[in-house]
């Protein structure tokens, strides 16, 4: 998968609020699909849809516990989006810092033209 395809894979993973939840679930520590569908409306199987969405995503993987398979979840495609995020906030930081030293130069020159 390339960083693009990966990139459109989080956030279209991170679009839905249900798998949103489901990864604030697992920042509390890992668990099986059952205790993740506990708190919502919805079947066992569309939760492990929610799940492989995730999964194909990098956002979680799932282990071999005995019987179960729990989730947890992984940091690693986050940190590929904050860090394609922060590329984005700095460049909207930098505008905004023009603009402000664009909008103290239009102050000071009216300030002038009044006196």
């Amino acid at each position: 998968m390339t960083e693009s395809e990966r990139l459109d894979a989080t956030f279209i993973a991170l679009a839905d609020p249900t798998r949103r939840a489901i990864l604030a679930r697992l920042t509390k520590g890992e668990a099986t699909v059952m205790e993740l569908a506990a708190p919502f409306e919805m079947s066992q199987p569309a939760i492990s849809k929610h799940i492989k969405m995730l999964e194909r995503a990098g956002l979680v993987s799932r282990s071999r516990d005995a019987q179960k398979r729990p989730v947890k979840i992984e940091g690693v495609a986050l940190k590929e989006a904050t860090d394609w995020l922060e590329n984005y906030r700095e460049i909207w930081e930098a505008n905004f810092s023009r603009l402000d030293t664009l909008l103290d130069e239009l102050k000071a020159q009216r300030k002038k033209e009044q006196n």
